[in-house]
């Protein structure tokens, strides 16, 4: 069973105490998303909102149609990502989280449970209760384990910031929003405008 819940805040993870790896997460009978870093147990918000759901989408389809006939992939959550730093044990993972949207372009990291390893690119959607999780837990562990770009949109605030991994280390860009055209240095030839991201997203 998933430990037991000891905080009323949805970022919290479900228990102060232990150390939990993705051998434990296999055995769990999970009824939520839920994911694990750096040993801890963290559950999903209540349901994502609307614009959440809508900007995922629209974004995998931009991705998605990008890609066609490319060797990388897109997926979306539910997906799990296994960060393993020294072990591809699963006794020895204690990271596996759920990216809104990741893009795999090394095949030899897919199997049948997901991802093994770094995706090139990670897309984080911000929602009222896990903005926490996402500015700080993730991105630790994304840039530990050598995710290449990570994209984080603030639907609210209609922005895109990107980091990126240089020397091991993330590079913020400036704060994107309206007007803004993004590229993407791993994914060769994608570029978006925020614009039409957002307008899009409102069914204009």
């Amino acid at each position: 069973m998933i430990p037991h819940e000891k905080s009323d805040q949805s970022e919290e993870p479900f228990t102060s105490y232990g150390h939990y790896t993705y051998l434990d997460y296999l055995q769990w009978q999970m009824d939520e998303m839920v994911e694990l870093i750096k040993g801890k147990v963290f559950r999903a918000a209540a349901a994502p909102r609307r614009i959440h759901q809508e900007l995922l989408l629209e974004m995998a389809r931009i991705f998605a149609d990008h890609l066609d006939q490319h060797p990388c992939k897109v997926f979306i959550a539910p997906f799990d990502v296994r960060l393993p730093e020294d072990s591809n044990l699963p006794e020895k993972i204690d990271t596996v989280v759920q990216p809104d949207i990741c893009v795999v372009c090394d095949r030899s990291k897919l199997d049948e449970r997901g991802c093994l390893g770094a995706p090139d690119l990670v897309v984080e959607i911000l929602s009222p209760g896990n903005n926490q999780k996402e500015l700080k837990q993730k991105y630790d562990v994304y840039e530990k384990s050598g995710v290449k770009e990570y994209w984080i949109i603030h639907p609210d605030e209609q922005t895109l910031l990107v980091y990126r991994l240089i020397n091991g280390a993330y590079q913020p860009s400036r704060l994107l929003t309206h007007g803004d055209l993004v590229h993407s240095q791993v994914i060769t030839g994608f570029k978006l405008t925020i614009s039409d991201l957002f307008e899009s997203s409102e069914g204009k």
